[in-house]
């Protein structure tokens, strides 16, 4: 005679399981708030007599087009090759950003025979429809539906076994399992684990979207981060500039970023912004104000650094900094006050970048400091310079990544010098074959400036071009 099977009691709070029922739960403190689960959970061991078996890594198989492609090439460039099935996606970012519209263009542009399902709990179907208007979309492969109960969304999902699954947003869905109010703690983890368990079962991609708080951080449990395969950020810059960057991806690199600009018809794609976040001036630039190259993914951007330094109030010097980490702004002060005797400990430091990047990336430590000490001065650097490189706490400047790629997209843009970390070579170097001086000079650039100081830096960058 076959052993009944056991019953496990689940806590409607924490999802703590116990085999059998508690007045009060020992993992969130609740009272009253276990349920029967039925048999089914009631144990994730195996049945006696199944003993578990790892597999060799050499044994499993492969599956061919585990990518879709996305039709959006930015994405696909952020995503590290496409959308990815058994995947998935957080796409974060402040209201109003375009989170939705990038959603609802690539539910129009990905390229596959099946389904894609969008469900909305923010908007109606008919104002889907208008913005789907508005931008151009047909939409004859995408299905919207308007729901925000748990089980309903999978229901609909097993009927019409979606190969893209996009949810708008994470925050509104529930399951009446543990409530009917939306966005909780709980209530995010788990719609997030069915969600995720769906897809991963039927070989779907995912895509949830979440809300960003003030601070910059993602609304609800951060719990969230750990359970998707890639968690992306959608940024806001300057000029209706929209900037996509990976925080976290299992299926490529997080150093690439897409960019878009929005307009009347949605989000386009900007392929080759090399100059975007430049700003065109007549004469000289003003004081603070530093052209630098910046490496991001496979691309080399131009960006102005801008500083400003005023009298601190009360003495106490202050940095803003938000596109830059604020340490290394007072790292770079620190090492101008050293070595250069500019004082700086009683002024507030206000940095900034054009375009509203953010730049991680140590290869702009150099130009920071120029920019601080230009602003510190009141001299402007003269035009027509760029300048990158990392300085040390010892005051010298030291080799960054890709200085030839770097110095090959500021001769394109038509500048008159680079100042950069001495000991590289680029004309024609064995270490940078690829660099080619006939073709800069074609662009008309007119001289290289190694430093290997900051105080040659210095020299060199407020050095007027002969």
């Amino acid at each position: 005679m076959s052993a009944k099977p056991k019953s496990a009691f689940v806590c409607s709070v924490c999802q703590h399981q116990e085999p059998k029922w508690l007045g009060r739960c020992p993992e969130c403190g609740s009272w009253n708030s276990f349920r029967d689960a039925g048999p089914a959970a009631a144990s994730r061991s195996p049945a006696r007599g199944e003993e578990p078996r790892p597999v060799p890594l050499a044994a499993i198989e492969t599956r061919e087009g585990l990518r879709l492609d996305s039709g959006i090439e930015e994405v696909n460039r952020v995503l590290g090759g496409g959308i990815m099935k058994d995947s998935a996606v957080l796409i974060a970012g402040e209201p109003g950003t375009g989170k939705s519209t990038l959603m609802l263009q690539l539910a129009s542009r990905v390229q596959t025979k099946g389904r894609t399902l969008y469900v909305s709990g923010e908007e109606s179907p008919a104002q889907i429809r208008l913005r789907a208007d508005r931008l151009g979309i047909a939409g004859e492969q995408i299905e919207v539906f308007p729901g925000t109960e748990l089980s309903a969304v999978l229901r609909v999902c097993d009927r019409l076994k979606p190969v893209v699954l996009i949810v708008d947003s994470i925050q509104t869905l529930f399951s009446e399992d543990i409530g009917t109010v939306p966005g909780t703690v709980n209530q995010v983890r788990l719609c997030g684990q069915e969600l995720i368990g769906w897809t991963k079962t039927h070989g779907a991609a995912l895509f949830l979207v979440g809300h960003v708080t003030k601070e910059g951080y993602i609304a609800g449990p951060k719990v969230v981060e750990h359970m998707v395969d890639t968690v992306l950020y959608f940024e806001t810059g300057s000029s209706g500039i929209r900037l996509l960057r990976a925080a976290k991806n299992r299926f490529g690199t997080v150093d690439e970023i897409g960019i878009f600009q929005m307009g009347e018809q949605g989000l386009a794609q900007v392929p080759n912004p090399a100059a975007l976040f430049l700003t065109r001036r007549e004469g000289e630039q003003p004081p603070g104000v530093v052209v630098a190259p910046v490496y991001e993914g496979t691309r080399v951007l131009l960006v102005e650094i801008q500083s400003l330094v005023v009298p601190a109030k009360g003495g106490i010097s202050r940095v803003f900094s938000d596109r830059i980490d604020a340490g290394r702004v007072s790292r770079m002060a620190a090492v101008l006050e050293k070595h250069l005797k500019a004082r700086l400990a009683d002024q507030d430091l206000y940095v900034n970048v054009g375009g509203g990047l953010r730049i991680a990336e140590v290869g702009i430590e150099l130009p920071l400091a120029i920019a601080l000490y230009s602003a510190r001065l009141n001299q402007p650097v003269p035009a027509l310079t760029a300048v990158v490189g990392e300085v040390s706490l010892a005051g010298e400047v030291r080799p960054v990544p890709h200085l030839d790629r770097r110095a090959r997209a500021v001769a394109e843009m038509s500048f008159a010098r680079l100042v950069h970390p001495a000991g590289v070579e680029l004309q024609g170097a064995p270490a940078s074959p690829a660099f080619a001086p006939e073709g800069l000079g074609r662009a008309g650039f007119a001289g290289l400036c190694p430093a290997a100081t900051l105080a040659e830096a210095v020299r060199a960058c407020f050095t007027a071009p002969a």
